[in-house]
């Protein structure tokens, strides 16, 4: 089989004519195709450039790896499923709560890479077993749950990190990207969140040159009067060179705040797969497997060298909406970039410079959408949540996610927050369904509205080489995912 590096010119090479799409095996000139690949990279830049910074971790490298995942992704799945894939914000609040506990950017990239590997055996078992052990598992009631705590335990970190840093940059930075989500159409709406950065970064420099030095918490958290914008940094950066790398570290403490994040990656995944099934009018469901396991491949690779972990990116599922191009070839394009841009250290300055204030108000909008992502599922699956099996799991394990409960084990072992809200959630679930009355057990849908297909194949049935694939549009839908989080 092919690596799917082969593609015929769509049409003339320069315009797709009305309605037609460019499909995954065909592009378009090479010149228009390097245009959108630029295109893809500049969609991810908000959310993707935002994650490393507030995980602790290099800019440059999370874009280089970015590349690299990407290209592992293409190949993986053989060209069928145009991605591109860029730092997760599920982990954000991982990273924060392993940083609360003393730990360092090798033990937050060591965490992370456990997470890249569970992903990775997970997307092996939906190979050999089909999607339906994804299902049994992690029903939508869980998964909204633990989306929904993840995104909310991040609230803290608003509102005692980067908000006290400049408090009316953050204010006027939340009011211009919420305008920018609502009121903006098409590409520009899928970029919300780099246009609110950049309305940030040029309001702190224009303050500081109109009104000078503020008073407040600096990102250390002490109360000094400093910059709002700190360049001096960017002056010292060469224009070319490696960013820096660093090995994991691990600790079990630490593995078991970052775990539940799987959770949230595999629902998405297999929402982002059918997505692109459906635009591109190819059925993805003998390739969920491999996605998954592609991302989990990628993700392990990045940590191991000290950068973020990778997933597939709504932004561009919704760029590639928008511009009906499904070529892989722009993809492979996006993915050459990411290693140019990757390769400049002076552009990784500029990034990490971000001023607190503008991450303040950028992560109120951020993280909220990442938590409200949950109920989105909710919604979506139509779950009950009048249903006390459903009720008391959720109540009990959202409010220990978002209010930081935590259970002292040892003198050295404790859970809390993420991780014991989403045992809560997920043993909670299960056991109480095992020992619930007839009447309580309604059969639900489990990850998306069309899983019952799976089981209603006729006989011999058409599903894949790997059996079943997801029939619904997961639980983000096809909505963009970055702002999101890429929860």
């Amino acid at each position: 089989m092919g690596l799917g590096v082969r593609w015929t010119v769509h049409g003339d090479g320069r315009t797709p004519a009305p309605g037609a799409v460019v499909r995954p095996d065909e592009r378009l000139s090479w010149p228009r195709t390097a245009g959108l690949g630029a295109q893809h990279v500049v969609a991810m830049f908000g959310a993707s450039f935002v994650a490393p910074v507030l995980m602790g971790l290099d800019p440059n490298l999370a874009i280089m790896m970015s590349g690299v995942s990407t290209v592992i992704f293409l190949l993986a799945t053989r060209g069928r499923v145009p991605s591109y894939l860029g730092c997760s914000l599920s982990f954000v609040g991982v990273a924060a709560v392993i940083r609360a506990q003393g730990g360092s950017s090798a033990t937050v990239t060591g965490a992370v890479f456990v997470v890249g590997a569970a992903l990775f055996l997970v997307g092996l078992a939906v190979q050999r077993f089909g999607a339906r052990i994804i299902h049994a598992a992690m029903p939508p009631v869980v998964t909204g749950a633990v989306v929904m705590l993840i995104g909310f335990n991040l609230a803290p970190v608003t509102a005692r990190t980067y908000w006290p840093q400049d408090q009316w940059v953050a204010l006027l930075t939340m009011l211009f990207t919420g305008l920018a989500v609502v009121c903006l159409r098409g590409f520009w709406s899928r970029v919300a969140i780099f246009l609110g950065l950049v309305f940030g970064y040029g309001l702190s420099w224009v303050l500081d040159l109109v009104l000078g030095r503020i008073h407040s918490a600096n990102g250390a958290g002490q109360v000094t009067d400093h910059w709002r914008l700190d360049l001096s940094g960017v002056g010292k950066a060469e224009w070319i060179g490696l960013p820096s790398f660093h090995a994991p570290s691990f600790q079990w403490s630490a593995v078991l705040v970052a775990l539940p994040v799987v959770i949230a990656l595999v629902a998405e995944n297999a929402g982002h797969v059918k997505a692109v099934g459906e635009m591109t009018g190819d059925p993805l469901d003998d390739k969920l497997g491999t996605a998954i396991s592609a991302d989990g491949a990628g993700s392990m690779l990045s940590t191991a060298l000290g950068g973020p972990p990778n997933t597939t990116y709504s932004e561009n599922i919704g760029v590639m909406a928008a511009t009906r191009v499904y070529s892989t070839a722009a993809y492979w394009a996006a993915a050459a970039f990411a290693l140019l841009f990757g390769l400049c250290p002076k552009f990784g300055a500029v990034v990490a410079a971000i001023p607190g204030g503008v991450l303040g108000g950028i992560t109120v909008i951020l993280y909220g959408m990442i938590g409200l992502l949950g109920a989105q599922i909710w919604v979506h699956n139509k779950v009950d949540l009048r249903n006390p099996l459903n009720l008391v799991p959720v109540a009990a394990g959202v409010v220990i996610g978002i209010g930081g409960v935590s259970l002292k084990i040892s003198d050295n072992f404790e859970l809390g927050g993420i991780a014991l809200g989403t045992i809560v959630v997920l043993s909670g679930y299960h056991v109480l369904r095992a020992l619930a009355p007839a009447h309580l057990k309604q059969q639900e849908p489990l990850l998306d509205e069309g899983t019952s297909a799976y089981d209603e194949q006729a006989p011999g049935g058409t599903d894949g080489p790997e059996g079943d694939g997801p029939e619904g549009d997961g639980p983000e839908g096809d909505g963009p995912e970055g702002p999101r989080a890429k929860a």
